[in-house]
């Protein structure tokens, strides 16, 4: 059931006060989660509209009629100082403020209630004021008394609203909205009555007074009425209030932490103004936000400023946004960018309550508004589709979207729309951020894929390269293996040269000649056998062990010793691996111990020979005792001899040293280094 007024003069031209006429005119693993957050809320006020839609038809019928009385400013303030003494006591209003008792005075008029804008017809000096009285009347539906009753009316742009109720002691104030009548424009009406109220008017109708004063020849809006239980009408309240109050909050809330990422990304990189652009724009809306989620100031100065403050931030609002949405084209337009903001600079100055009223400041606002909400969405739009770009086309047609709520809102403020409609800028909020997120998803998702193609393209590249290495690396480690054979085969042709092919130069030479007897020439030989031995057993793997290359020779050279007399005393004892006993390292080792053995043998004419080895930490030891005849060293070390054998000591990275005198036997003691970093180069080693 619908409600019903009745009006009770027929004049036109009522409205709001200057003072309290509300107007109205309202961007890693991130992005995709402010994105859907913002899909989600605006999914979220979708479904609350159609549900208020349907909470609205809640409650019961409410029969109404309406009054109007003609006021001055004097009984208005008296009408206010009435209601703040009496405070819901026993009491009652003077005769004068209360509504009409005669029955005359009502007449019907169909709810929601409003007065357009009517245009400015010269300054007045001396503004009136009316009273405009609406009579509820609830009758419960079949002896069913509830037992909590309540009015919602979803708006109300009028004066400081109150509601009396009628009782036998005559009409007694339930509410009184002076303190929120700043905000009154926005927030929905919600009174309940008192349980006593009910009780006491049990079995007949309750009648209830909406008392609304307006200020002559401006704007006024009253809406539909409901009058009904609570636990009916309080649904419709409460999505009233989400999508009207909670809706710019949540807002507000999601700007900030839209703005403050912006701008941390911005102060790492300072060289991308967009997203300086994008925290300003966040910080501009919020501030163009607050008008619903704050009191209004309560002086008339502060409330001009504040008025002026916020929907002179709309423009720049939407110059920033203009200016981050062409950051997504391929060029920049700046005679554009600097034309609209001289536009936007100059309207805010000129507006400016000092300046003028600030009716005509707002008017001023409006119509800068409308001209850069037009003008650049229009623009963006030509650019978004000329360049063919999918994100400016996305942010394009949200920021058309956004410019139609506005002009809705805009179409409120001047009453062409119905009463119970809502502001939808807030809404707008959500529809551009949407857009903007979804436009810098797109290119965030781009970029991941161009980075991802390029490191599959140089990871293929490393590839590639990392085979041609490694054929390379191929190609040289057997350069080096051929380059070391050779060595090798040369260093071998040339010992053998030297030795072996020497003594058999000479032995041949001598038996051609005769000089050389048969035991001489077996004793040749011998040597060379020997030595072809000592150089075969050089190649033979020991894995850099020392000891086993000394007991290689021992069995190559043990028989030989014990035919020639000699007896071998083997001290040898464990020692530390030796990381660079290569092949041949091992010669010039084995060298070493030939040329010590052979001296007992041929020259000492010694019976014994010792041969020790010793752990020094850091060294090992290698010594060659004989009991031999003995010579004197001063004599030796003219020679070429002995001075070969220390330059070979020295080629191992070692020391030798040879002590003996004439009578006392030789030793020879070789010291070798454990780690080697470095050798002497043997450039031209002694023969053998």
């Amino acid at each position: 059931m619908r409600s019903t007024a009745d009006l009770a003069t027929p004049q036109e031209g009522l409205g709001a006060s200057r003072a309290a006429r509300p107007i109205e005119g309202r961007a890693r693993d991130y992005l995709s989660f402010f994105s859907l957050a913002c899909i989600r809320l605006l999914a979220f006020c979708l479904l609350g509209l159609g549900a208020a839609a349907r909470a609205q038809s809640g409650g019961h019928a409410a029969q109404a009629e309406l009054a109007v009385s003609d006021w001055s400013r004097q009984d208005l303030k008296a009408w206010w100082a009435g209601l703040r003494a009496i405070d819901g006591a026993q009491g009652g209003l003077p005769a004068h403020l209360q509504p009409p008792s005669d029955p005359k005075a009502w007449q019907p008029v169909r709810l929601p209630d409003v007065q357009e804008t009517p245009r400015a017809s010269g300054e007045e000096q001396h503004p009136a004021y009316q009273m405009r009285w609406y009579r509820l009347r609830y009758e419960p539906e079949q002896e069913r008394w509830p037992t909590s009753l309540a009015l919602y009316m979803p708006r109300l742009v009028t004066l400081a609203a109150a509601v009396l109720v009628r009782t036998d002691e005559g009409w007694r104030p339930v509410f009184d909205n002076q303190n929120g009548a700043r905000e009154q424009w926005v927030r929905p009406l919600w009174v309940v009555l008192p349980a006593a109220l009910s009780d006491l008017h049990k079995g007949r109708a309750i009648e209830l007074v909406v008392a609304a004063p307006v200020h002559t020849g401006s704007l006024f809006a009253v809406s539909s009425a409901r009058l009904g239980p609570r636990d009916e009408l309080e649904p419709a309240y409460n999505w009233r209030w989400g999508l009207q109050i909670g809706v710019p909050l949540a807002t507000g809330m999601t700007l900030i932490v839209l703005g403050a990422f912006a701008l941390s990304l911005w102060l790492k990189r300072r060289d991308e103004p967009a997203y300086l652009l994008f925290a300003l724009a966040c910080l501009a809306w919020l501030f163009r936000n607050l008008h619903y989620s704050m009191d209004m100031p309560s002086s008339k100065l502060a409330l001009d400023w504040f008025w002026w403050a916020t929907h002179a931030s709309m423009a720049w609002v939407m110059l920033l946004i203009f200016m981050f949405t062409l950051r997504f084209a391929h060029r920049r337009f700046a005679r554009f960018e600097l034309g609209l903001g001289a536009f936007v600079l100059a309207s805010s100055l000129l507006s400016v309550p000092v300046m003028g009223r600030l009716y005509d400041s707002v008017v001023v606002l409006h119509l800068a508004n409308a001209v850069v909400g037009t003008l650049g969405t229009a623009f963006v739009v030509r650019v978004a589709w000329r360049e063919g770009s999918a994100e400016l086309r996305w942010i394009s047609l949200s920021l058309v979207a956004g410019l139609l709520l506005g002009l809705h809102d805009l179409g409120m403020l001047a009453g062409w729309w119905g009463a119970e409609h809502i502001y939808l800028m807030p809404f707008s909020t959500l529809i551009v951020l949407a857009g903007f997120l979804y436009a810098v998803q797109c290119r965030y998702v781009d970029a991941l894929g161009q980075a991802e193609s390029a490191n599959e393209q140089l990871a293929q590249r490393l590839v590639a390269q990392g085979t041609a290495l490694q054929s390379q690396h191929d190609r040289l480690r057997e350069s080096e293996r051929q380059q070391a054979l050779l060595v090798e085969r040369q260093r071998l042709m040339q010992d053998m040269h030297d030795g072996l092919g020497s003594s058999l130069l000479s032995a041949m030479v001598a038996v051609g000649q005769g000089t050389m007897e048969q035991d001489q020439v077996v004793e040749v030989l011998r040597e060379c056998v020997d030595d072809l031995r000592l150089v075969i057993d050089s190649l033979e793997p020991v894995g850099h062990d020392l000891v086993s290359l000394l007991a290689t020779m021992r069995y190559r050279l043990g028989k030989r010793l014990h035919a020639g007399g000699l007896k071998l005393e083997w001290d040898v004892h464990d020692l530390p691996q030796l990381d660079w006993l290569e092949p041949p390292d091992a010669l010039h080792v084995l060298r070493l111990m030939q040329e010590a053995l052979n001296n007992a043998l041929k020259h000492a004419r010694a019976t014994r020979v010792r041969i020790v080895t010793r752990d020094l930490g850091g060294k090992i030891e290698i010594r060659v005792e004989d009991d031999g005849e003995g010579f004197d060293t001063e004599t030796v070390q003219r020679g070429r001899g002995l001075r070969g054998l220390q330059k070979r000591a020295r080629h191992l990275g070692g020391s030798l040293r040879v002590e003996s005198s004439p009578g006392h036997g030789t030793v020879m003691t070789l010291r070798l280094p454990v780690n080697r970093d470095s050798r002497e180069p043997l450039d031209d080693p002694p023969p053998a």
